[in-house]
């Protein structure tokens, strides 16, 4: 009965250190809804005050930027700009002509892993309504007024699954993954990478969080 109870008790402790440490359990259960990359255009509602994130109601910033008709299609081809997301320092860097401009702290994926490579800026909204994530799993999230958002793709990961850095009003916590694979960051920095960046700006993605283990005691 003893071997038993210490079976049980060390796959307790085992599984609680990973989901922890880790979580990546929750890929196989939340979600983010995809997108249409061809009906896709601003949204921004006036009346909303209210917000949903992992479950909780958040309060909605009334400063957001409103839709001004305009969505950035038309492809350009500056090549001497380009941006650097650091998964493993949580950092955002941007460059002209090979020069580091700036640096931004982000949150990377937590529930949907941010994926790796080299990507591009296909379009660039200011304001939309992002949704997903699961009950089950303590994450769903319902955001009207997402501003500043910079749609990424390549040829492994398309448009229509949505990966994109915008801005983030729902959570303070940057410096460690909380998105569903998006890059949050801040709404004044996501402001100037919006209006720095262009349709074709290259996104390179690399690195990898490491999650600190918490020691057995």
């Amino acid at each position: 009965m003893r071997k038993v109870l210490f079976l049980l008790l060390f796959l307790a402790s085992f599984l609680g250190l990973m989901i922890i440490s880790q979580p990546w359990w929750p890929k196989y259960l939340s979600f983010q809804k995809e997108i249409d990359p061809n009906t896709i255009s601003e949204y921004y509602d006036p009346l909303a005050r209210v917000g949903i994130f992992n479950n909780k109601e958040v309060n909605i910033p009334q400063d957001q930027p409103q839709v001004l008709g305009e969505t950035y299609m038309a492809m350009t081809n500056n090549s001497n700009k380009y941006i650097e997301v650091d998964l493993t320092s949580q950092k955002v860097y941007t460059y002209e002509n090979s020069q580091r401009l700036k640096e931004y702290i982000i949150s990377s994926g937590k529930w949907g892993r941010t994926p790796t490579g080299v990507f591009k800026i296909w379009t660039k909204i200011r304001s939309q309504k992002m949704s997903g994530g699961s009950k089950l799993t303590n994450d769903y999230y319902y955001l009207p007024n997402v501003p500043y958002i910079m749609f990424f793709y390549n040829n492994v990961y398309a448009k229509r699954v949505g990966f994109s850095l915008h801005g983030t009003y729902w959570h303070n916590n940057f410096g460690v993954p909380m998105s569903h694979g998006c890059i949050n960051m801040k709404t004044a920095d996501a402001a100037e990478i919006f209006n720095w960046a262009e349709i074709g700006t290259e996104v390179r993605i690399y690195g990898k969080y490491e999650y600190k283990k918490t020691a057995m005691k």
